[in-house]
């Protein structure tokens, strides 16, 4: 016996039934090859018909185009355009912001102007309830100081406006003016 172990081949055989299976693979893959070759054959001839039997039958017609995307949506296109319109127009003839303050000054004015027209051509409507008088409380009045201060700022904010035209220019330099002497004065008139 020997005791040395195992002895490992140089050369090692060759397994027959490993190629056995690929030939076996490869014919039947063959084979169903040319059994598709041939059903797809056969198919084309019924469908156009066969050369052989003289028998033609016509290609079936091809498909129509498909309708491009604004044929398809041929009634919408005008709507859009009507809604487009509508809303330039609407963005461009709209009143501007200094036509809307403008005439927001002059309604005010008038409201005001009538409304104390009104208070004065009134005149109360005799009443069998007597109504109690109204009592107005009076203020503290404000500081010098405090006054000065407050012409100071009022001045620096009328210097800051920009006038539209030349009255509003006239006013705001009349102003300005008064400002300027109530804040020079050595007493300041109380209202």
């Amino acid at each position: 016996m020997n005791e040395e172990g195992p002895k490992l081949f140089t050369n090692k055989p060759k397994k027959k039934g490993k190629m056995f299976k690929q030939t076996k693979k490869a014919v039947a893959f063959l084979l169903s090859f040319q059994l598709t070759q041939r059903i797809f054959h056969l198919k084309h001839l019924e469908a156009y018909g066969s050369t052989m039997s003289g028998d033609s039958v016509p290609p079936p017609p091809p498909q129509p185009p498909k309708e491009s995307f604004a044929r398809r949506y041929k009634y919408v296109w005008p709507l859009l355009l009507t809604v487009n319109l509508a809303a330039g127009g609407y963005l461009f003839l709209r009143p501007k912001k200094k036509d809307i303050d403008s005439s927001s000054e002059e309604v005010a004015a008038k409201s005001d102007s009538a409304a104390a027209a009104s208070v004065t051509m009134e005149k109360p409507a005799p009443s069998a309830v007597v109504a109690e008088p109204v009592v107005i409380k009076a203020r503290e009045p404000i500081p010098e100081k405090q006054q000065r201060e407050l012409f100071k700022w009022i001045l620096e904010e009328k210097r800051k406006v920009k006038p539209r035209n030349a009255e509003e220019k006239k006013r705001i330099d009349q102003e300005k003016a008064i400002l300027k002497q109530f804040i020079g004065s050595k007493t300041i008139p109380t209202l």
